[in-house]
């Protein structure tokens, strides 16, 4: 066994033959990650002292990464004590992931490639979480992720916004063959986006396709305090139709985006969500971006607009990552 040491302190035991995420995660300690396979990067740490070696194939870290120190907490394990250049994120780790069986309350349709589905959870149930975090959907077999898309309602129902894949096993179902009262269970809640009270003037968020469904529960916790700041929704699609929700509905006060790569329209930006940003002027300097949606975009989001002034530690995202 192992110390891990994080930058504010915070101390763990980890093996050999553990991820340092999975030990984190063990001893109840919160650091961020998304989808745990090396995919996403988003649990990218730098070691700062000590040594860890590869138990899992680093997918999305780049060679100068690696040869400045830096490793993916969700593929490396320590071989001697280490210290790490990132924070715990305090209270989300003590909310525990559950595995509990809920039913469909309803179903309803977006558009025709996105249905919303509302789940019933059991009488008197223990399950929390906080809004940004995801779920794992489960039928029979078949296990999908999707972001709870709203924060936590009186009546502990969860909304999740399911986009319709081609050849996709859980679309189908929820698509043509699901029914209200089904029997489900879902594994959550998990993941580690969430807002951040970082004091910065502006908080951006970027979004492309259902990636909204994170960013609508955020906006939904908000109290009026936070609407002092400057806030921006950037939200992205191919089609104008695809622009599924009204997003001036969760608060006026909103500064709203939309942003089309297909289709020309007046009144909104045509080309990516990153390049939206950069248009508007916005100083990075004084803002935090959350970003939801494909790799592609966030990848390519967090390297342009750090080169634009936004500091390394105000990019918080969460990656879809494929499950194929």
């Amino acid at each position: 066994m192992h110390k891990v040491k994080l930058a504010n302190g915070v101390e763990f035991l980890c093996e050999e033959t553990q991820t340092i995420l999975d030990a984190a995660r063990k001893n109840d300690i919160a650091i961020e990650h998304s989808c745990k396979n090396g995919r996403c990067g988003i649990c990218i740490a730098k070691v700062t002292k000590g040594e860890t070696k590869a138990i899992r194939n680093e997918e999305s870290i780049s060679s100068d990464e690696l040869s400045s120190n830096k490793i993916l907490t969700c593929c490396r394990a320590p071989t001697n004590d280490i210290n790490l250049n990132i924070k715990d994120l305090g209270e989300i780790g003590k909310i525990k992931t559950l595995t509990m069986p809920c039913r469909i309350d309803s179903i309803s349709y977006y558009n025709s490639k996105v249905l919303k589905l509302i789940l019933r959870l059991p009488p008197n149930n223990f399950f929390k979480f906080i809004p940004g975090q995801y779920l794992n959907l489960i039928i029979g077999d078949i296990k999908r992720s999707y972001s709870i898309a709203n924060s936590p309602r009186e009546d502990n129902k969860i909304e999740l916004h399911v986009k319709k894949v081609e050849s996709g096993k859980m679309s189908s179902i929820l698509f043509s063959q699901s029914m209200k009262d089904d029997l489900l269970r879902f594994e959550g809640p998990l993941g580690t986006f969430s807002f951040r009270d970082d004091c910065e003037k502006n908080i951006i968020f970027l979004a492309t396709g259902t990636g909204i469904a994170p960013i609508k529960a955020l906006l939904e916790s908000f109290e009026d305090g936070y609407h002092k700041k400057d806030i921006y929704v950037f939200w992205g699609a191919q089609y104008e139709s695809d622009l599924y929700l009204d997003i001036k509905k969760l608060s006026s006060k909103i500064k709203f985006v939309p942003v089309l790569s297909r289709e020309n329209i007046n009144g909104f930006f045509y080309g990516h969500v990153q390049e939206a940003v950069l248009s508007l002027g916005i100083d990075l300097t004084i803002s935090s971006v959350y970003a939801c949606g494909s790799e592609e975009m966030i990848v390519d989001a967090r390297k342009k607009l750090i080169i634009n002034g936004l500091l390394n530690n105000r990019f918080y995202s969460d990656a879809f990552v494929s499950s194929n």
